[in-house]
């Protein structure tokens, strides 16, 4: 009776050391995927000033959308959670979005290769955010998964691992969806 007694406890410890491992794992691609995203964000946000620069030499009196792109990006640099920093990209991802379109009204803005280099870069920039978001939120999904599945949510619990944000981007000025999380 005690070695069954025994080979259970050893057994159901066997299982909490494999839980915890895998969310730990998890959790540190969770951590991994946002250094991702955050590098692109960075990328983004050093390429503002010079797009912002490049458009105020040809189109100066644009100054209500120059100072609300360079307001955005001082937000989003101050700013950690992920639901409140993808508010704030997208509405600087929207307000880039009218700055590259100003160079239908001004010619010369079109033609510079700065500016287009810039446009350029920019677009590469988005590509690779998006690429590292869907990254980011298939890490949270996975970590929530298993943070919630009984009864690995057990040793979840019992260690603190907390479920984590997803972020989510509003699309073309689409509200996004809400999330709910437990914690």
């Amino acid at each position: 009776m005690t070695l069954v007694v025994l080979a259970l406890a050893l057994a159901l410890g066997a299982w909490a050391l494999l839980v915890f491992n895998g969310l730990v794992r998890l959790r540190n691609q969770v951590r991994t995927a946002w250094a991702d995203i955050d590098v692109q964000l960075q990328r983004r946000h050093d390429l503002v000033p010079q797009l912002v620069s490049t458009v105020q030499a040809y189109a100066g009196h644009e100054h209500a959308l120059l100072e609300a792109v360079t307001a955005l990006r001082a937000q989003a640099l101050t700013q950690a959670a992920p639901a409140r920093l993808g508010e704030l990209e997208s509405a600087l991802q929207l307000g880039l979005g009218r700055l590259v379109a100003l160079k239908e009204a001004y010619p010369d803005l079109k033609a510079s290769s700065n500016f287009l280099q810039l446009q350029r870069d920019l677009v590469a920039v988005e590509e690779q955010l998006q690429y590292a978001r869907r990254f980011y939120n298939g890490a949270v999904r996975d970590f929530n998964d298993a943070t919630q599945r009984f009864p690995d949510a057990l040793v979840a619990r019992g260690f603190g691992f907390a479920g984590a944000e997803f972020f989510q981007a509003v699309e073309d000025g689409r509200n996004p969806v809400p999330v709910e999380m437990d914690r």
